[in-house]
C-alpha cells in the first residue's frame, strides 16, 4: 500500500513517510535519466535463479550484496529484534507471519497488480533497482500483497522484508531498508458480522495508552469518504478494529523500550510520563477512509504508521471476492528502530564491525553505546549540465555510492544556478566521507573523488568546473 503523489490532496508530512511502505516516491521523479549504458554481465544469479540482464539492468554489486545480509531475520539485530518484538506480542491473535520472501519480484507483483501507472516515478530507473525489464528488487513489502491475499487462512497476515530504492546519501537514508505491513479481511457473509466485528475487537488486548482520536466515533467525512462497498457501520466497526491493533501493537514497542532504559539505569523523564498516541486523517491511494498514528516519545510527535480501510480495488486484483473488506497499515522499521536503539546513523545497521553488534540481544532494546567518532573529509564537485540534461540527484547518489560505499556519510546539492548570459545551468554537491571503523587518508579520498568525476563525465556529459 503505497503513497503516490496527490496535488490535491497531498497533505502529508514529505518526511513522515519516506521510509514507510505507504511511500514509494514522494518526490517527483517523471523522467528517466541519459546515463549510458553500464556494462553488466549477461545474467546475474540471485537467490538461485538467473537473470538474463538487458537495458534496464542497474544493479551494481554492492546492492546485491547486501540482499545477502537479510537483517531482519537476525534475532540479536536491531531490526531482528523489533521485528521479533512484534510478531510475540501478535502472536495467537489471528496472523500468519511472513519473513522468508526473496527480494526479487516482477514488475507485475512490485507494480501493475496494485494498478501504478506506465509513467509513475516510481517505475523509473533513478528510482528501482532492475535485474532486467521484467524482474526488480521490491521496492515496497506490498509486492507480495498478491500472494498474501489469496493463500493466507488466518484473517490477517504481517510482511516483514527488506526493500529497496535508490535514495540520498545521508545519515537517515539507505538504499536498502525494511518494511512490516500487515493487513487484516472480513467477508460480508459471516453471519452477524458486525456482531463478529465487536467480538474482534473485544479480543484485543487492552492498554493504558492516553489515545487523542476525533475520529473515532465519526471516522469518514468529504476529504476522507467511505468506499460505497461498505457500510458506514462496517467502517467504523474496521477502523477501531485496526486503531486497536495498531495502539497495541505501538504500546508493546514502546514499553519495551521504555523498560529496557529503566533497567539500563536511565532516568530521563519520558520514563515516567504516560505513552500518548493520537490520530491524524491521511490520504493514500490504497486505502479510504486513511490515518496515521502518532506517538508522543521524548518530547516530541513521531509520525509512526499509515493505515486505512483498503480499497475494494485492490482486493478484487488479488482476486478475492466482492464480499471481502478489511484494513491494512504499513510501518518502516529502520526509522523506528534507530529512535528506540539511539542509533544516529542509519550504515550502523550494515556495519560488520563487532562493536556494534555484540551491544544487542534478542528481547532487549538497548541504548547503542558510540564505539568511535572519526573525522570525516569533505569534497565538492562542481560542473555544468549539458543542454537538457535528465541527470537526477539520485544518479549523483549512486555513482558515489559505487565508488565509497558506506564510507560517504553524506551527499548533499549545496548550489545550482543558471548562468545569465550562457544559460548554462551548473551545480554543486558537497560529499562527506566520513568511515565509521578507522580514519580516511586524503590520498584515499581523492582517489574515490576522481572515480565519481570520472563516472559523471562518463555516463552524463557534464563538465567539471
Amino acid at each position: 500500500m503505497l503513497e503516490m503523489l496527490n496535488p490535491v490532496r497531498n497533505r502529508i508530512a514529505v518526511n513522515a513517510f519516506l521510509r514507510s511502505s505507504w511511500s514509494l516516491s514522494v518526490f517527483s521523479r517523471f523522467k528517466y535519466s541519459t546515463i549510458q549504458a553500464r556494462k553488466y554481465p549477461d545474467e546475474i544469479v540471485l537467490d538461485g535463479k538467473s537473470y538474463k540482464t538487458d537495458e534496464w539492468t542497474n544493479i551494481p554489486d554492492f546492492i546485491l550484496e547486501l540482499t545477502k545480509r537479510q537483517l531482519h531475520q537476525n534475532p540479536n539485530h536491531p531490526i531482528g529484534i523489533l521485528r521479533d518484538l512484534i510478531e510475540r506480542n501478535m502472536k495467537d491473535m489471528g496472523y500468519t507471519f511472513y519473513n522468508n520472501f526473496k527480494p526479487a519480484v516482477t514488475t507485475f507483483q512490485n507494480f501493475d497488480v496494485l494498478g501504478f501507472p506506465d509513467d509513475h516515478p516510481g517505475r523509473s530507473k533513478s528510482d528501482t533497482y532492475y535485474l532486467n525489464k521484467d524482474n526488480l528488487l521490491r521496492t515496497h513489502t506490498s509486492a507480495h500483497e498478491l500472494e498474501c491475499f489469496q493463500t493466507c487462512e488466518t484473517p490477517g497476515y504481517l510482511i516483514t522484508a527488506d526493500v529497496y530504492r535508490k535514495d540520498e546519501i545521508d545519515r537517515t537514508h539507505y538504499p536498502a531498508f525494511h518494511q512490516l505491513e500487515g493487513a487484516r479481511t472480513w467477508s460480508k457473509n459471516t453471519p452477524n458480522l458486525e456482531e463478529q466485528i465487536l467480538k474482534d475487537i473485544e479480543s484485543i488486548p487492552k492498554t493504558n495508552i492516553i489515545v487523542e482520536d476525533p475520529f473515532r466515533e465519526q471516522p469518514i467525512n468529504a476529504e476522507n469518504p467511505k468506499q460505497d462497498y461498505m457500510t458506514e457501520k462496517q467502517v467504523q466497526l474496521i477502523q477501531v478494529h485496526l486503531k486497536k491493533s495498531v495502539e497495541f501493537l505501538v504500546n508493546q514497542v514502546f514499553e519495551t523500550a521504555r523498560e529496557s532504559a529503566r533497567l539500563a539505569g536511565s532516568t530521563e523523564p519520558y520514563l515516567n510520563e504516560p505513552l500518548k498516541i493520537r490520530w491524524v486523517e491521511a490520504y493514500f491511494p490504497w486505502t479510504s477512509p486513511s490515518w496515521e498514528i502518532e506517538v508522543w516519545w521524548k518530547g516530541e510527535w513521531l509520525e509512526c504508521c499509515g493505515c486505512g480501510i483498503v480499497q475494494q480495488q485492490v482486493l478484487l486484483n488479488a482476486g478475492l471476492g466482492e464480499d471481502k473488506l478489511g484494513w491494512a497499515f504499513g510501518i518502516g522499521i529502520d526509522r523506528i528502530a534507530m529512535l528506540l536503539f539511539g542509533i544516529p546513523d542509519i550504515r550502523l545497521f550494515w556495519s560488520l564491525d563487532e562493536r556494534f553488534s555484540n551491544q544487542f540481544q534478542q528481547g532487549k532494546i538497548a541504548t547503542f553505546v558510540p564505539y568511535s567518532k572519526f573525522p570525516g573529509i569533505k569534497r565538492d564537485v562542481s560542473f555544468w549540465l549539458p543542454t537538457d540534461s535528465l541527470l537526477h540527484e539520485n544518479d549523483v547518489m549512486e555513482i558515489v555510492r559505487t565508488h565509497a560505499g558506506d564510507v560517504a556519510e553524506s551527499v548533499a546539492n549545496i548550489d545550482e544556478f543558471v548562468h545569465p548570459k550562457t544559460g548554462r545551468k551548473s551545480q554543486c554537491y558537497r560529499i562527506n566521507y566520513q568511515s565509521m571503523d578507522r580514519n580516511l587518508t586524503n590520498e584515499e579520498i581523492n582517489e574515490v573523488h576522481n572515480k565519481v568525476e570520472a563516472d559523471l563525465k562518463k555516463y552524463f556529459d557534464v563538465e567539471i568546473r
